[in-house]
């Protein structure tokens, strides 16, 4: 059978640099780092008392108090960035087969603040489980996409995709294949996640895995550079209207991008560490390509997995330059965690959204705070370092990868 074609006609972001869209945008041409002190908990006693937090962010102002309390953070931000895609992309409510749009989600951990309340609640407790009625409701990861459903009404396929920090792009992926298969016209996709609290910050300690630059956070997110000392945890959502190219054509859409191909692939090899030589990554984006019929040396633009983390950012590269061999010095190369940080399970969703905004534009977004070279990483390598840089990006690819050694990537190309 022939594929249906599928493009991007709807995005909407909520970020630690942006609350929209657009003001997502203009924060990653200048540059803004997401990174401050925690507001939300004392951090006194923690080895790392800065993220990325979400500013001036408050529930009541899009839900009526009641249904905010029914809600993690990570589904509240899930639902206020997929209403920003749906308005974004123009879609008549009244109109469109409901049966035909499906909601396609990813998070890693899901309503981890629930969780984490819930059970200091009982434990502070005289051993009576007097638990919230809607405890469980609001921690399962799967109820961003149901609530998103259940307000607008879409009874396509409903479901979230769970892979750690690949768990957004993997949600694009599989929202891809339905309307690449012709089972839907539209999906809304993305991802969503709220970690920063002490469970969070707390394990991500724990692991070593957390930068500890306290005197300096706005710097602390600095990939490929020879300082850095871990990630940034961040926290945020972003959605994207995935829409059949002819069904997009007849409403008369604007349309931001055509969604080439998607690629996954295993690591293997350790519960969180990358393969040093980078041989899952490689597999991903050989997939990718080779799932979008696209060459290596088409690709303009690949914003990186890039956390900041001493083994997985050479891992990358070194995978990047084997792939697109003597084409990878001309590939502007970036990575937006770090004015963001790192959204884990929402992180494939906004980068994605870089990428196509890349595209519309014709600028690629900077990778900040880096000051000293690595030894490990090619020179020739053009990491777009600290300042944006005009690029006509036809074609653009997103990395995403989590623990367990979960490897995605997407294809995003500029209509001519």
């Amino acid at each position: 059978m022939e594929l249906k074609r599928v493009v991007v006609t709807g995005l909407g972001a909520l970020t630690p640099i942006g609350n929209t869209k657009d003001e997502y945008w203009e924060a990653l041409l200048s540059g803004k780092s997401g990174a401050a002190p925690i507001t939300y908990f004392d951090t006194e006693k923690f080895k790392t008392k800065f993220a990325c937090e979400i500013k001036n962010f408050n529930a009541t102002d899009f839900f009526d108090r009641k249904e905010a309390r029914k809600m993690d953070k990570f589904a509240q931000y899930a639902m206020v960035a997929s209403d920003e895609a749906i308005i974004d992309a123009k879609l008549n409510l009244d109109t469109i087969n409901k049966l035909r749009v499906g909601v396609i989600w990813g998070a890693g951990i899901g309503g981890l603040e629930t969780f984490q309340n819930e059970v200091l609640n009982f434990a502070e407790g005289d051993g009576t489980p007097r638990f919230n009625p809607f405890f469980i409701p609001k921690m399962i990861a799967d109820i961003a996409p149901g609530n998103i459903s259940i307000k607008h009404g879409f009874m396509g396929p409903n479901y979230t995709t769970v892979s750690a920090c690949a768990s957004s792009a993997n949600a694009m992926i599989d929202a891809l294949n339905y309307i690449r298969l012709g089972h839907c016209d539209v999906i809304v996709t993305g991802g969503s996640e709220a970690a920063v609290t002490i469970a969070g910050m707390g394990g991500f300690n724990a692991m070593h895995a957390l930068s500890t630059r306290n005197e300096s956070p706005e710097t602390a997110s600095r990939p490929f550079d020879a300082t850095r000392d871990g990630f940034v945890l961040g926290e945020g959502a972003g959605a994207i209207v995935l829409e059949e190219y002819e069904h997009a054509k007849a409403r008369g859409a604007k349309i931001y991008a055509e969604v080439l191909g998607g690629g996954m692939s295993s690591d293997a090899y350790h519960m969180t560490a990358p393969h040093p030589e980078g041989i899952g990554v490689i597999a991903v984006m050989k997939n990718c390509l080779e799932n979008a019929g696209l060459k290596p040396e088409e690709v303009d633009h690949i914003n990186t997995h890039g956390t900041s983390t001493p083994l997985g950012d050479v891992a990358e590269l070194k995978a990047i330059s084997k792939v697109f061999g003597a084409h990878a010095k001309n590939i502007n190369i970036n990575s937006t965690k770090s004015m963001t940080g790192h959204l884990l399970g929402a992180a494939g969703a906004i980068e994605s959204i870089a990428c196509i905004l890349a595209m519309e534009h014709g600028i690629v977004p900077p990778t900040i705070n880096h000051t000293t070279v690595d030894d490990k990483i090619d020179p020739e390598l053009n990491l777009t370092l600290n300042t944006p840089q005009k690029r006509d990006v036809k074609v653009a690819m997103s990395n995403t990868f989590g623990f367990g050694g979960h490897n995605a990537c997407v294809l995003f190309k500029k209509l001519d």
